[in-house]
């Protein structure tokens, strides 16, 4: 076969691959990305809300500016109650921050050690967590401890458990996902774990602990660990595309995720964690050396985006009561729209 016969048909199976994946593509998508940008946040996100998206919350904390609160869709789809920008919020995996400034505050005091491991701080654990002896404080916060992630069990959330206990008990006695300090790999377990240490070391529940030296001296009044700890008729509902009903009701615990809070409280702790104002110098170095500066959260029903954005100096918090489907695709790309209004505002 000649060069010339090889690349026609190169060519053609490229453009016939082209079409074939066009059938595929996720248009709601292109066409969520390809929309002419809005001239403002709140069109931003009442389009989101255009796009399968049940409700949205935003909150802006821009230097110069007044904080903005920006809302659309429902708090409550069954009862058409409209989204309101003051309610509470699951947020998820964010609450990892929180946690991750106790360890760095409590690492400065020398109530813990960053390079005491597992064993030492839970000796129960040895021989029930592979290399427990090896995995350090600091690998457990960065998530580099080969931990396998207990959500990752096949099935986890069509029953999920509650207790902690019982979501460490899907990952005893398993195989490492990797060797210590090896590599990266997201695992809330690190997180069960590193609560359970906090609330030894400490000899109480380090949500007190939060409570004290974190959400009390930032004023954060709207600001929960727990769901137990609110009124259900504050709280957004949460939505799945895969089921039908309201999510609302189930309690996530672990202090891997189990805060709420409202976008205006998540954004202040944020604006306080970037600007120095949260943490001592000694206390803010150690953080930086262990976490990041801003994080996102999806539990069922649920998703949320808290980043600091230093070119315009601006906290952007975003809330959307939808979990499942596309529902995390479109709500990156409204949250990535919005910062893109706002440094348009700026120029």
């Amino acid at each position: 076969m000649t060069k010339k016969k090889t690349k026609r048909i190169v060519q053609i199976i490229l453009l016939v691959g082209t079409i074939t994946s066009m059938f595929f593509v996720p248009w709601i998508l292109v066409k969520a990305l390809i929309t002419p940008l809005p001239d403002t946040v709140q069109e931003q996100v009442n389009d989101a809300i255009g796009y399968r998206l049940d409700g949205m919350i935003v909150y802006v904390d821009q230097a110069g500016k007044e904080p903005a609160f920006y809302a659309a869709g429902w708090k409550d789809r069954e009862k058409k109650i409209q989204a309101d920008p003051h309610s509470l919020f699951k947020i998820a995996s964010i609450s990892k921050l929180y946690i991750a400034v106790a360890v760095a505050k409590l690492v400065n005091d020398q109530t813990l050690s960053l390079d005491k491991t597992l064993a030492d701080y839970l000796p129960g654990l040895k021989g029930r967590i592979k290399n427990a002896d090896k995995i350090t404080l600091r690998m457990l916060v960065q998530h580099r401890s080969g931990i396998p992630n207990f959500t990752d069990t096949p099935g986890y959330w069509l029953d999920p458990p509650k207790g902690n206990r019982e979501n460490l008990e899907l990952v005893l006695d398993k195989p490492a996902d990797f060797e210590p300090d090896k590599k990266y790999s997201y695992s809330n377990t690190n997180y069960l774990l590193i609560g359970e240490i906090l609330d030894k070391t400490l000899g109480y529940s380090h949500h007190q602990y939060i409570k004290e030296e974190i959400l009390k001296p930032l004023g954060l009044n709207h600001t929960y660990s727990l769901l137990s700890e609110v009124d259900l008729n504050d709280v957004m509902s949460g939505y799945d595309v895969g089921f039908d009903g309201d999510l609302k009701n189930y309690d996530f615990i672990n202090p891997a995720g189990s805060m709420v809070a409202t976008a205006e409280d998540v954004g202040k702790f944020l604006r306080a964690l970037n600007d120095g104002s949260l943490l001592n110098d000694n206390e803010q170095t150690i953080y930086s050396s262990i976490y990041e500066y801003g994080h996102t959260g999806l539990l069922p029903g649920y998703s949320s985006i808290a980043r600091y954005h230093k070119d315009i100096d601006a906290v952007v918090v975003e809330f959307v009561n939808t979990s499942g489907g596309y529902s995390w695709n479109l709500s990156e790309i409204a949250y990535k729209r919005i910062v893109k209004i706002l440094r348009r505002e700026n120029t």
